[in-house]
């Protein structure tokens, strides 16, 4: 297998993820050529005319064609979907890694690609709220957690090619199984963008009563809502496709806002400080890891 600084790389999708990953690659010279694929032609024309791409095009057989790395940087469902049409215009060898928010759906599709391609699940940690080509910036990906979710058909060497591209754009790579990530970003991702959303509603229900409640809302509320911003779409195909494991994740946060309810009700003060020192407790001693924080920030 071809080293990254030798290969072909194709970008489908040129929102804010594809189009960020492109620029990376381009401007740090990491590979032999950089294309975009996408469906939006003025965008195939800016990100050629911004020097973010070698090629573009809105043509997927051509965008493809020869390529030794081909990237899917489009909502999970559409990547799903994308996989079957791929499948028959891949080249023999070509490796096929996508950025999708959700892994179980989408490498289950990816073993049905035909032998000769390899296939490896990928999701950078990162992003934000505002989305398309123009919220696209190089250097989103320096200090992120990549998680790769390798098939059992996938070969050594396509992890070791995923891992170099991941960390060659400032990115730190971790492989996992597909399942066990659904379970873990339910947690950390999914579930606060519903508490976001859930917050939202909260205080416009209150505003309905009382506008000046926008007029106070501040850092707390800034801070706890911002990814309620977040592209509904984008979040709908998150959700349909680790339904279980999110749902599952809102049963545990219920049980512990019906026991802060109860304790709030009861008065007791005790046992609500308790509550509340061991979740101060834990969030204290949580340490990102360098650079993380300021890239999730973004």
């Amino acid at each position: 297998m071809k080293p990254l600084s030798e290969c072909r790389v194709a970008v489908i999708g040129l929102g804010l993820m594809g189009a960020s990953l492109c620029m990376d690659l381009k401007r740090r010279n990491l590979c032999r050529e950089v294309r975009g694929v996408t469906r939006n032609f003025s965008t195939i024309l800016r990100a050629f005319h911004e020097d973010a791409v070698d090629l573009a095009t809105t043509d997927l057989s051509s965008g493809v064609a020869g390529a030794d790395v081909v990237i899917l940087s489009t909502p999970v469902r559409a990547v799903v979907t994308m996989l079957e049409t791929l499948g028959p215009i891949l080249w023999p060898g070509t490796v096929v890694m996508d950025m999708g928010s959700t892994k179980a759906e989408i490498c289950a599709a990816m073993d049905r690609l035909p032998p000769r391609v390899q296939p490896i699940g990928g999701h950078p940690m990162t992003g934000k709220e505002t989305a398309g080509y123009a919220a696209a910036e190089s250097g989103l990906y320096e200090g992120a957690p990549w998680v790769l979710t390798p098939l059992p058909r996938t070969t050594t060497e396509t992890v070791s090619l995923a891992s170099e591209l991941a960390t060659s754009i400032g990115a730190f790579p971790i492989t996992m199984e597909a399942v066990r990530h659904d379970r873990l970003v339910a947690a950390i991702s999914h579930l606060p963008y519903l508490l976001a959303s859930g917050l939202v509603h909260t205080v416009k229900d209150s505003g309905a009563n009382d506008a000046a409640v926008w007029d106070l809302a501040a850092g707390g509320f800034r801070d706890t809502s911002r990814v309620a911003a977040s592209d509904t779409q984008m979040f709908l195909d998150i959700l349909m496709t680790n339904r279980d494991a999110v749902l599952a994740q809102m049963d545990t946060m219920s049980g512990h806002l019906q026991e802060l309810r109860m304790l709030l009700a009861d008065s007791d003060e005790e046992s609500l400080r308790t509550k509340l020192s061991c979740s101060q407790t834990t969030r204290a001693a949580w340490k990102p890891k360098q650079g993380v924080l300021a890239s999730q920030a973004k």
